[in-house]
């Protein structure tokens, strides 16, 4: 699926997820639910990715939930590709996310993306796997988060000459230190409104 069908399944798991994350759900029981939603609304005739990145402060670890594309993890003496096969949500029953959880410290970044961004540079032979884009954002150094997803989210639309054929997101989540904090939380969003 494409286009507005696409959309419309993305925000139907988005709006479950969140709810289930906003009522104190765990991640990966967030995860689930999403799925036999999906599942039921949709008889298992659509499937769809869910990514969930969060920060758990008792913890004091980064919680990855994967049930789609490979995420990007960069850490002060290097970086991987949390890529274990796992399945995209809607489909199967019993389907779970694959979970990482590593400990929260300064330097630390992961890198989600849609599905849009491996395959970006397809149609021209240009695609980069994940090794590649990891490679790619680990030799930039340590970037701000927004100006580490506008860099990837400029080589994604290069490599499809500016034409993307499916949904390019990227999100970024990173310790950075503290500087001169003001003891406030700040999330930045931005997304186009559609005419």
């Amino acid at each position: 699926r494409s286009g507005r069908p696409a959309k419309l399944i993305s925000n139907l798991v988005a709006r479950k997820a969140i709810s289930l994350l906003g009522e104190g759900v765990r991640d990966g029981a967030a995860a689930r639910a999403a799925h036999d939603y999906l599942r039921t609304h949709r008889g298992g005739q659509v499937a769809a990715d869910l990514i969930i990145l969060s920060l758990d402060l008792a913890s004091r670890t980064l919680v990855i939930s994967r049930n789609g594309p490979p995420v990007l993890l960069l850490e002060p003496e290097g970086g991987r590709v949390l890529d274990e096969a796992c399945e995209a949500i809607g489909l199967r029953p019993g389907t779970k996310p694959v979970i990482v959880e590593v400990p929260v410290r300064e330097g630390l970044r992961a890198v989600a993306f849609s599905d849009g961004v491996l395959e970006a540079g397809q149609r021209h032979g240009e695609a980069m796997i994940a090794e590649e884009w990891l490679a790619l954002a680990a030799g930039w150094g340590p970037l701000p988060a927004q100006e580490l997803a506008d860099r990837l989210l400029a080589r994604s639309l290069e490599l499809d000459r500016g034409r993307p054929e499916d949904d390019t997101s990227i999100v970024v989540v990173g310790v950075y230190p503290d500087g001169e904090s003001d003891g406030a939380r700040r999330v930045a969003v931005r997304l186009p409104l559609e005419s």
